[in-house]
């Protein structure tokens, strides 16, 4: 009896202790696992985050560049009426105050269309810079500043240093708060003076245009396409803030104090520093007093590019909005380890006993030999089954595998919208911009030739009007498609937007390619497509004898393709210097 009790002890005490250990480790693999996975897709979509979140912020640069740009077209528009010379440069002939009205309705026109200008001014080189014609914008209403109510502003560097500049050359002023008298609703707002001079024959000065744009407004247009959760940070070249979230914190240099984004993101002084042109920062992770959020901030030029001036653009999502995809995959990964852990204390407590049961026969075989001399067989085979955990895990890894693909393949759905156009599935114009960077780049180190087709459909906008938007959908698809049929799978097809094409020709050795190819589309143009006949327009130019970049390549195909529209379309014209000059006479 003592013998038995002791060997139900033994039993017991070996089959507990094995039973613990496999299920110990059973539990802390499949912990361990789903552990692993867990950080490793958020680690992973993270990195996605910051890399959509820098495009994001380059893209949202790009566009206060080109709206900038918009802002110094408008000047030299204004700057370029008839109208204003003659008023700037005799403000007291008995016809002035019929040709101020004119060009007060014009500024107020111009206002009404950019909610993001506070004011448009026309103002004297002479006079101590007197305001000759000035259309404000007050509240949600327009007002003309007449009589004494107009100022001097000769003192003011956006007067006098925009007076050196040639004709047709933009001064950007500092981004700052207005404190001018009667500013109406620019007045304590942050606002940025564009501003280009009014000229008379042989280069003289008579006076000069002036926006005022309103820094909030136009960052307003800006963000209108990002998420709402997005936050918007500009500083100045040295570091203060000049758009924040917290209002607060902005111009502190207007009020004697310095609020400085190194102070709160350290790794941008690698920008000022002139280290780096752009850094994402895991701010939950890195950065003090900042909040939880991936922060990415680029370096954008600004105004003259001798001056070497630029402002620092911040786009920050919150962290936990990144991470909000993770919450589904952690539940299901904890069910997953809970699943498991249950599996493995089960399979424990089968195997320990099955590695039991030999000892225990033994000990009987023995006790029986001892007691009766009687000889028994032992179990010297038997089966295990420590495979089912192997295959277990292996359903789990497949599961996070497919978990993985998910995030894989949206990720790739997401880089294609930004590439490509919707309707046609061609290269957008941000693609179109890398490539044409990357084939310039090529030219300079083989020596070929790089072109630049534009295209511009003849009478789309007739469709458009009398057979609705899908005929003219349908119209820019067998464009878009006749067009990719008629290059090289090397050459790059975008479109730019509307009825814009633009065709890149990569690593050519004769000029007369080019030409060959632009009649090529010119004859398949004439051709009948699904609705109607179409025509097209085309421009051509040429790196590098018609520019250095990618920005002055398409201002050149441009103006070559409004040549060939001036000649009725159906035809090609390369570039050539006069169409710059015929196109600034106009």
């Amino acid at each position: 009896m003592t013998g038995q009790t002791n060997s139900s002890r033994i039993r017991f005490g070996i089959a507990f202790k094995l039973g613990v250990i496999l299920a110990t480790f059973g539990v802390l693999a499949s912990g361990l696992t789903g552990y692993y996975s867990y950080t490793a897709s958020r680690d992973l979509l993270v990195k996605t985050a910051e890399r959509d979140l820098l495009t994001s912020t380059q893209v949202v640069g790009r566009r206060l560049s080109i709206a900038l740009g918009e802002v110094a077209k408008d000047a030299r528009l204004l700057a370029g009426i008839p109208v204003t010379a003659r008023i700037a440069g005799v403000p007291d002939d008995p016809a002035a105050e019929t040709r101020k009205t004119a060009i007060a309705d014009t500024f107020a026109a111009l206002l009404s269309v950019h909610p993001e200008y506070f004011q448009v001014r026309l103002i004297s080189a002479g006079n101590n810079g007197m305001e000759l014609v000035r259309v404000d914008r007050d509240q949600d209403t327009l007002k003309r500043v007449v009589g004494v109510d107009l100022q001097e502003k000769g003192h003011y560097p956006y007067v006098f240093q925009a007076l050196r500049l040639a004709g047709g050359q933009i001064y950007l002023s500092k981004i700052i708060i207005n404190h001018e008298r009667g500013a109406h609703s620019g007045l304590d707002k942050p606002t940025l003076q564009v501003a280009t001079p009014v000229e008379a024959g042989h280069g003289r000065k008579l006076g000069l245009v002036v926006i005022n744009v309103d820094l909030n407004g136009l960052f307003g247009l800006l963000k209108a396409d990002l998420p709402g959760d997005f936050r918007v940070f500009l500083t100045n070249e040295w570091g203060d803030f000049l758009i924040h979230p917290d209002p607060s914190q902005t111009f502190g240099f207007d009020s004697g104090r310095r609020v400085l984004v190194q102070d709160t993101f350290e790794r941008v002084s690698e920008i000022i520093q002139g280290q780096a042109q752009s850094v994402v920062i895991n701010a939950g992770a890195s950065e003090r007093r900042s909040g939880d959020s991936l922060v990415a901030f680029v370096k954008l030029a600004f105004g003259d590019a001798h001056a070497q001036r630029f402002v620092i653009l911040g786009l920050a999502q919150p962290l936990q909005n990144v991470l909000r995809e993770t919450h589904s995959l952690g539940l299901t990964t904890l069910q997953m380890v809970l699943g498991f852990s249950i599996l493995a204390i089960i399979l424990s407590a089968l195997v320990s006993r099955a590695m039991t049961s030999p000892l225990n026969m033994m000990v009987k075989a023995a006790k029986r030999f001892s007691d009766d001399h009687v000889a028994i067989d032992l179990p010297l085979e038997r089966k295990d089954e420590f495979g089912l955990l192997a295959r277990s895990f292996s359903d789990m890894q497949t599961q996070i595998k497919a978990h993985l693909s998910e995030l894989y393949e949206n990720q790739r759905d997401v880089d294609h919208l930004a590439h490509h156009d919707t309707l046609t599935g061609l290269a957008n114009r941000l693609m179109f911009h890398d490539r044409l960077e990357h084939a310039i780049a090529n030219s300079q180190r083989t020596g070929k030739k790089v072109a630049l087709i534009f295209v511009d459909l003849d009478r789309f906008k007739e469709i458009n009007d009398s057979r609705g938007h899908a005929a003219g959908d349908n119209v820019l698809k067998a464009a878009s498609n006749r067009l990719k049929g008629m290059v090289r799978e090397v050459d790059t097809v975008a479109r730019l937007g509307g009825d814009e094409f633009i065709v890149l020709i990569d690593a050519i050795d004769d000029p007369q390619q080019v030409a060959f190819i632009a009649q090529k589309l010119v004859d398949r143009f004439r051709l009948p497509m699904e609705i109607d006949g179409q025509y097209m327009y085309v421009g051509i130019s040429m790196f590098p004898q018609d520019g250095s970049n990618a920005t002055e390549l398409l201002e050149k195909a441009d103006l070559a393709m409004y040549r060939s529209k001036r000649k009725g379309g159906n035809t090609f014209h390369f570039y050539a210097a006069e169409m710059a000059r015929g196109k600034t006479g106009s």
